[in-house]
């Protein structure tokens, strides 16, 4: 006998794909091979998770709601490849992923950006990831410098992966609807593994440094931040920059050389 699915749960920000299309779209874009492990973060009612377990050798599908957790276990029973774990995406020990792991979700959208980073901080696991994001976020992933929708996470999610806006998604795609137009992204992994942890910290708070005022120069966003006026100014005559520059305008290799010259000096 069929069991109804749970309702959605407003609090949990739940809003379930519903359009095959969509997931097709998702798949073709995810690249994924047989031998391929997959991540899959809140499965909700179970559309993407199939075709996933479809195309994949493996997959984990980590559900916080007790409720989906149930249904799940139940109606996708016959996937052999198929893990679910009832726990909190942002607990769940991603360092231990497997090396290869691609992860591919509709992710929550009230806690989008957290989950990201904490997948970016495992870079060397991940190779890729196709994530369903609202609308907006995707704009700032993606954003150039000078665009409104420019800001530090535009240049952390740059630094660390090459990232594409593949298409949009309407609310009539989900149930119930929601409030805000989605979109899909593709991140490829950039391999930055010769850095070490402090040189990638010491680069995020120089970017979380320097969007701190946005109306100030980037000199006085740093020397408000604790950086040294000295330092900046010297580094910005050596590169060449103006003195009245703004964090919005720089590249993410202006941040890149930026960064290295003042925590030399």
């Amino acid at each position: 006998m069929d069991v109804s699915p749970p309702a959605a749960l407003k609090h949990l920000g739940q809003n379930f794909l519903i359009d095959p299309n969509i997931i097709r779209k998702i798949i073709t874009l995810a690249e994924l091979s047989p031998t391929d492990r997959v991540l899959e973060i809140g499965p909700g009612r179970g559309i993407l998770t199939e075709a996933l377990c479809r195309s994949a050798d493996h997959v984990t599908a980590i559900e916080i709601d007790p409720r989906l957790y149930a249904y799940l276990s139940e109606q996708r029973s016959q996937f052999q490849n198929l893990t679910l774990i009832l726990g909190d995406a942002m607990a769940y020990p991603v360092e231990q992923l497997p090396i290869g792991t691609v992860v591919v979700a509709n992710l929550p959208y009230y806690l989008s950006t957290p989950l990201l980073f904490r997948l970016l901080e495992q870079a060397h696991r991940i190779p890729r990831l196709v994530l369903m994001l609202q609308n907006e976020v995707a704009d700032r992933l993606v954003a150039k410098p000078g665009r409104s929708a420019y800001g530090i996470l535009s240049v952390m999610a740059q630094y660390s992966a090459d990232i594409t806006k593949a298409f949009k998604v309407s609310p009539q795609c989900f149930r119930p609807r929601p409030d805000v137009d989605s979109a899909v992204v593709l991140l490829r992994v950039k391999d930055r593994m010769e850095q070490t942890r402090e040189a990638r910290d010491q680069f995020a708070t120089f970017v979380r440094a320097a969007f701190a005022h946005r109306r100030k120069t980037l000199v006085n966003s740093l020397k408000d931040q604790g950086y040294e006026q000295k330092h900046v100014e010297l580094a910005l005559t050596t590169l060449h920059f103006s003195a009245s520059i703004r964090a919005e305008t720089l590249s993410l290799d202006d941040f890149i050389t930026l960064s290295r010259h003042i925590h030399r000096a």
